[in-house]
Order: C-alpha cells, then structure tokens, then sequence
C-alpha cells in the first residue's frame, strides 16, 4: 500500500505536468490557426488600411475566356466575386519555412520572378494561391499579374477575384491583368 504521503505528490505532480501540456497544447493550436511567425511585419499597409488593390471589380466569377475554354457542356468550378484584405506572399516560401513580411521581401520577389506561386495571407492565417484569372491569355502568357505581384510582395493590399475551393485548396483568380498587346 502506498503512503498517503507519497500519492498526493504523485497526484500534485501528474496535475502540474497535466496542466502544463495543457498550456503547451492550447499554445501550439493557437499557434498553428494564426499567422506563422507574426513578428515577420510586412513592408506596406495594415489589415485595416491596405497599401492598394489589385484586380478589377466585377459582377461575373468568370471571364468571357475562362467559360470558352471550360469542357464542352460543362461550366467552370463554381466561384464566388469577392474582395479580401491580405499580405501578397511568395506561397512556396510561406509553406515551407514561414517566410513572409519585409525581411523576405527581395526573396519572395526572386522566388515568384522565377515561377513560384504567388499566395494572399489574411490576417487570421488562411492562405489563398493567387492566379491570373483569365484562362487563354494566362496559359498563353499573354498577362501581367505576376509583374504585380512581385511589385507588392510583402504589401498587405485588397485583392478583387473569384474564390474557389476544390479539395481543400483555396484560390483567388485575379482579373484585369490581360497584358496589351504589342
């Protein structure tokens, strides 16, 4: 039989080391729902007052182009217009080692420059993949949004698009960035 001693400091350390895995636990969960590495500031603009915009306001999801060159008898993944506040983030850096804000600024404009995706980071930790929306001009190479995005890397800005969602992953198609042509 155990001293009654010995069991309440069995049971005041198994509460402690309980309560501590608890803070622990609470403490990466929080952690994990939030924006990695908070203390990386952006360069320009706050949530509430975004440095600029980009895309162009539209009542359609989907442009003339992105319906043409949907398979014959069927429609585009549906979407919906919409207009978010987030930091522009060199995605591939973000999703690998948390890199975003000013001191990665030069080095999220290199990645994307050199065909990373470009990705939107909100205030509550959820990214978007960023895309050209325009289906035959963007395969064709003939648009000028990833000029933009490399120029506002770093920059929290409003971002005008359709959202999608297909099997977890979250996008933002980008309009209005037809390149003229020559």
């Amino acid at each position: 039989m155990m001293n009654p001693t010995r069991r309440k400091s069995i049971t005041r350390a198994a509460t402690i080391v309980g309560g501590l895995l608890l803070v622990i636990g609470a403490a990466w969960a929080a952690q994990a729902t939030g924006i990695l590495f908070p203390e990386m500031t952006p360069t320009k603009g706050t949530y509430k007052e975004p440095a600029g915009e980009i895309g162009k306001k539209t009542k359609q999801p989907w442009s003339i182009s992105t319906v043409a060159a949907a398979p014959v008898g069927a429609k585009p993944v549906p979407g919906k217009v919409v207009e978010v506040v987030g930091e522009i983030i060199d995605l591939s850096c973000y999703l690998q080692i948390g890199k975003h804000g000013d001191k990665h600024r030069e080095c999220g404009q290199k990645c994307v420059r050199n065909g990373q995706p470009v990705g939107l980071l909100l205030e509550d930790g959820t990214v978007y993949l960023l895309i050209d929306e325009e289906h035959d001009p963007r395969r064709d190479g003939l648009t000028a949004f990833r000029q933009k995005a490399i120029e506002d890397m770093a920059h929290i800005v409003t971002i005008r698009g359709t959202q999608t969602e297909v099997g977890g992953q979250k996008a933002i198609f980008v309009q209005g960035f037809v390149a003229k042509a020559k």
